[in-house]
């Protein structure tokens, strides 16, 4: 009997995407047997054919083998139309541009959503950079200089989009005018933290942001979301290069998904009176890292070799009339967010879109604490 052909009559011409997400809604994200189900019946349409007959239990949980006779896969036809008519392309184990690097996880997600350029999620090296979300003056310098190295040099960088070093990471890629993958712990349809927002437009115009959730879903806010995410980046990632990290934080949990998926791990050494430092170091005394000194370093186990910088020449000197604002208002001297909206008269968004254009230009460094000052 044809995969296509259950008990209950279903469309001929119902999109083969909708049975995936069909799937993914009745797994739920991150499910630890999705390898093993698609290892025994194939896709998504087999499962669906077979859902009244077989026994599942070894697959999923009780609550989701009883959601696989609660929802049709045309019910999710919606969502595709939705997706397509906001740009957001809908890839699965069976589309072309579905990551390659998924694909053996125990842990696969069944459906990705993916804003950008989906073609660059395979048959490019990369790497992930990850670190603090509160990363010290030193983090920010080593991230920028090295991510950019990486990138010129033909590097994917590939991070969370998240607060501290996985922005800087991205901004360093965008500013050498390289591609860089953003994967969300959030829905598709959402920029967790709103202040990324404008680098993510610029990252999308050379890059690609992933999520495993679909438009509308509620995630923000939920550890374990982020903590999934992780898996994510640590699998795409050829190699994973962590900058700065508490002993204990969400950046070692990236680490331990590298190690399961056996991916070289880099760490950038830091003072042995840094908290920041503190888990880097211990990734390097423990051999499970190591070290991260040059860029060389990964680019030479990717098989790929440094570029000089581009001159000063290069960059460009326009600015918007907001970034020329903010620009008059800061000095050397580290000033807060806060300050540049009472002392600018423009909105907390008009600011945000501004600081980021200025970043991007080279023209600020951004601290800790959400304080700017001249570069």
């Amino acid at each position: 009997m044809p995969a296509f052909m259950g008990a209950e009559p279903l469309s001929l011409q119902a999109d083969p995407r909708t049975y995936w997400l069909w799937l993914a809604a009745v797994l739920g994200p991150g499910c630890e047997h999705t390898g093993e189900l698609l290892d025994v019946y194939g896709s998504a349409q087999e499962v669906y054919r077979v859902r009244a007959q077989e026994d599942f239990s070894p697959y999923m949980p009780k609550p989701a083998c009883q959601r696989l006779l609660r929802s049709e896969p045309e019910d999710y036809q919606a969502v595709l139309d939705h997706c397509r008519s906001r740009g957001i392309a809908v890839l699965t184990p069976e589309c072309e541009d579905y990551p390659a690097a998924f694909a053996y996880l125990p842990d696969l997600p069944l459906v990705l959503y993916c804003t950008g350029k989906p073609e660059l999620l395979n048959g490019r090296h990369t790497v992930g950079i990850v670190g603090s979300r509160r990363p010290s003056q030193y983090g920010v310098e080593a991230c920028r200089t090295l991510g950019g190295e990486m990138a010129r040099a033909g590097a994917v960088i590939v991070s969370g989009l998240a607060d501290g070093l996985d922005g800087e990471a991205h901004r360093a890629a965008v500013q050498a005018g390289a591609p860089t993958v953003g994967i969300l712990g959030c829905p598709i349809d959402q920029t967790y933290p709103a202040g990324n927002r404008n680098l993510r437009i610029k990252m999308e115009q050379n890059g690609a942001v992933l999520s495993e959730y679909g438009p509308g879903a509620h995630t923000v806010g939920q550890r374990y979301v982020f903590l999934q995410r992780n898996r994510l980046i640590a699998a795409l990632s050829e190699a994973l290069c962590v900058m700065e990290a508490r002993l204990k934080s969400g950046t070692l949990n990236t680490v331990h998904h590298a190690q399961r998926y056996a991916k070289p791990v880099y760490a950038l050494p830091g003072s042995i009176f840094s908290p920041l430092s503190e888990g880097t170091n211990h990734l390097l005394a423990e051999g499970i890292a190591r070290p991260l000194l040059h860029a060389a370093d990964v680019l030479q186990e990717l098989g790929l070799s440094p570029k000089a910088a581009p001159g000063p020449a290069a960059k460009s000197t326009a600015c918007s009339p907001d970034a020329k604002t903010v620009l008059a208002l800061i000095g050397p001297v580290p000033k807060p967010l806060e300050t540049l909206c009472e002392e600018s008269g423009l909105s907390v968004g008009q600011i945000l879109a501004a600081l980021t254009e200025l970043e991007l230009a080279g023209k600020i460094i951004p601290l800790a604490g959400r304080r700017y000052q001249l570069k």
